[in-house]
């Protein structure tokens, strides 16, 4: 399979971009940030993941092959297919991504569109005991339930949805009220 390519962005097509490597077109689906970086006519260097299915082959495409591998890892957890995975990487960096495993954010992994608390939940127990422990993970809902009230509040303040989201997420919310929440998130959004 194709594991990257080495060429020059002849379109830019969100969420795709075409890239001429020695006269052919390779069509890239490429998540947010990458693709805001991107301009025609750059020399680009892609690590890809090459998805095939009967009615469909795409190429998945990433700047560092460290994202490549974390793609991968979240594409073996049953339910979250490539599309989904490539969204989580719009919503945050492999290292948040990673940060969001570790510390069993659901709330992170809520953020990304059309994924549900179960499919987040079980992204975390899949990935986490690859990559750490899972007794700190609260599969109760408090925790997001408590998430949820400090994202309504942020945007009863103005903020964004993706704003609050962020702004909580850069914060330790474990074991803080709800209270202490909302104002760590308020002081990290005045930033």
């Amino acid at each position: 399979m194709i594991g990257s390519l080495n060429g020059t962005i002849e379109i830019l097509d969100r969420p795709y971009a075409i890239i001429d490597v020695n006269g052919v077109g390779y069509r890239v689906l490429l998540y947010d940030s990458l693709f805001a970086k991107l301009s025609p006519k750059e020399k680009i260097k892609l690590f890809t993941y090459t998805y095939v299915r009967e009615d469909a082959l795409e190429l998945f495409g990433f700047e560092e092959a460290l994202d490549l591998k974390l793609f991968e890892k979240l594409i073996s957890v049953s339910g979250i297919g490539p599309r989904t995975a490539l969204n989580i990487f719009s919503v945050g960096t492999r290292e948040q991504i990673t940060d969001a495993l570790v510390g069993g954010d659901v709330s992170f992994f809520t953020s990304v569109p059309r994924l549900g608390t179960k499919n987040a939940q079980r992204i975390i127990i899949e990935l986490k005991n690859k990559m750490g422990g899972t007794a700190d993970i609260d599969l109760s809902g408090k925790e997001q339930l408590e998430n949820n009230e400090v994202i309504a509040a942020l945007k009863n303040f103005g903020f964004s949805t993706p704003e609050a989201q962020k702004a909580l997420r850069e914060i330790k919310t474990q074991g803080l009220k709800t209270e202490d929440k909302i104002r760590l998130a308020l002081k990290n959004l005045s930033r």
